[in-house]
């Protein structure tokens, strides 16, 4: 039954009928985040569609340098600084992940997100005026990145924490498998939309997914209900039994216990502790918070390498002896993404299956690491072998990125050390991603340094990173190993 309704946008007074179901609402949000966070991405991609513009090109017949791109990213220092632009973006985009979870548990969500999609919106569009302004100055273009990262960082705690409110514990690594498939899809969308537009000005690249935030924005301005509370329903799925292995602050009477967090029996109660927003460090402290955030460290390293610079590898390596050209390099890097909407679904549904979040994540890690070496090796043999190494590479590389992302932080902000207190799910799940956004700043930068010494070496440092993510699960995975073992022998000894 439904009771008090309090705090709902503008769509539900100008049409009453909205007011339905829970179900309804239910899939209501999850399309609005879908949307809205897809909207983020689409406007992040623009960059990597253009590099091959802004920067030196090759003559594909003879390999060689051609043409100056555009001042300050022209000449022989042309990929460095690119690889500083993104690093500006993503630095201030990580700085802002801490504080944006931070103020997101206290303020209104439905508000904090649309300030953060108007400003990156609008931001986005300036980029693309240095086009038709005929602006060279690297500070002008280094400034509107370091600011627009700021607005994108309000978008993800925002979304994660809405979603957390309106979804149970029952399949949550499926179901946000497939929601976080927004990441790929704006991905794809980004690409295609600025690879579309390109030949006419890459001013255009960035205007066309700029608008499509500011649109988004204005959807979720109208129609976002934050929580089931705004409508007088209760909040799914606190009756249901998860369990999460990772570290606890609780101390069991089997040693072995020291190392799983049981997250069960969640209630969130309308009193005002569970109300009350969880501290930064203390959210630190939290099991399994931070070996994940680490984790993410070096997967979102890779992933966002992969973002930043995959057209650009493209454009510059010879498939079967023949360059592509900058359009058809922006369209055919949307197979990585692709891979990666299957990857974010696969690794959530078998995390579910085998209820070891940790576990999935390292086999994902392990398995990427040949095919990263094949694709380097053999990628350049055939488009055919191009592709579906590519899209493999795209499935392995952003399953554990999808997975900690939205289960995992999903299940740590909700856990029994926290009492129930549904409000630390911002701030949570802030610090992993802003964790992993602080990686994700660092990889690109390196990528456009250390090309210059050769792809080889770029490809060993994502090798090597993927190593250190899969080695900070590691005792987590132990944990869950054991605790599916033991879950075993007790089936097995109550069977007949």
């Amino acid at each position: 039954m439904q009771s008090k309704i309090v705090g709902l946008p503008p769509a539900f007074s100008l049409f009453p009928s909205l007011n339905k179901t829970f179900t309804f609402h239910q899939i209501l949000v999850l399309i609005i985040t879908f949307v809205a966070y897809a909207s983020f991405h689409a406007s992040r991609k623009p960059p990597s569609i253009v590099k091959s513009v802004l920067g030196p090109s090759v003559n594909e017949e003879s390999n060689s340098p051609i043409d100056n791109g555009w001042a300050p990213f022209n000449g022989t220092e042309g990929a460095q600084r690119l690889g500083e632009l993104d690093l500006a973006f993503l630095s201030s985009y990580a700085l802002g992940m801490y504080f944006a979870g931070h103020l997101g548990d206290r303020i209104d969500l439905r508000l904090f997100l649309v300030f953060g999609m108007m400003g990156s919106g609008i931001l986005t569009v300036v980029f693309g005026l240095g086009y038709w302004m005929n602006v060279h100055l690297l500070g002008f273009y280094m400034t509107v990145q370091i600011v627009c990262g700021l607005f994108q960082s309000i978008g993800w705690p925002c979304v994660v924490s809405v979603v957390g409110n309106w979804s149970g514990k029952e399949k949550r690594g499926l179901i946000m498998g497939v929601w976080n498939s927004h990441t790929s899809v704006g991905n794809i969308v980004g690409s295609v939309v600025a690879s579309s537009v390109l030949d006419s000005g890459w001013g255009w690249s960035f205007a066309l997914p700029g608008g499509l935030v500011i649109v988004s924005g204005l959807v979720v301005f109208m129609c976002l209900v934050v929580s089931p509370h705004d409508l007088g329903f209760k909040e799914p799925g606190k009756e249901i039994e998860m369990s999460l292995a990772t570290e606890t602050l609780v101390v069991e009477e089997d040693k072995e216990a020291d190392d799983v967090g049981l997250l069960e029996n969640v209630n969130l109660d309308d009193d005002d502790d569970s109300l009350s927003a969880i501290g930064f460090l203390e959210a630190w402290k939290l099991p399994g918070v931070a070996p994940f955030a680490f984790c993410l460290f070096f997967s979102k390293l890779v992933a966002y390498t992969f973002l930043y610079w995959l057209p650009y590898y493209l454009r510059h390596q010879a498939v079967a002896g023949v360059y592509i050209s900058h359009k058809t390099a922006g369209i055919l890097s949307t197979v990585f993404d692709i891979g990666g909407v299957f990857g974010g679904i696969s690794a959530g549904f078998i995390s579910d299956k085998i209820k070891a979040r940790a576990l999935t994540s390292i086999a994902f890690l392990s398995l990427s690491i040949p095919v990263l070496i094949m694709y380097r090796v053999y990628g350049s043999v055939s488009m055919f072998i191009n592709i579906g190494l590519m899209f493999i590479s795209g499935l392995l590389v952003n399953g554990p990125y999808a997975l900690i992302t939205t289960a995992v932080a999903a299940d740590l902000g909700t856990q029994d050390s926290i009492k129930g207190n549904g409000r630390a799910l911002a701030t949570v799940t802030a610090i992993i991603d802003g964790t992993g956004s602080v990686g994700a700043a660092l990889g690109p930068l390196l990528a456009g340094y250390i090309s210059s010494r050769g792809w080889n070496s770029v490809f060993f440092m994502l090798i090597v990173s993927i190593f250190f993510a899969g080695l900070f699960l590691v005792r987590l995975a132990k944990a869950e190993i054991k605790e599916m073992s033991s879950s075993g022998e007790l089936i097995a000894s109550s069977g007949p």
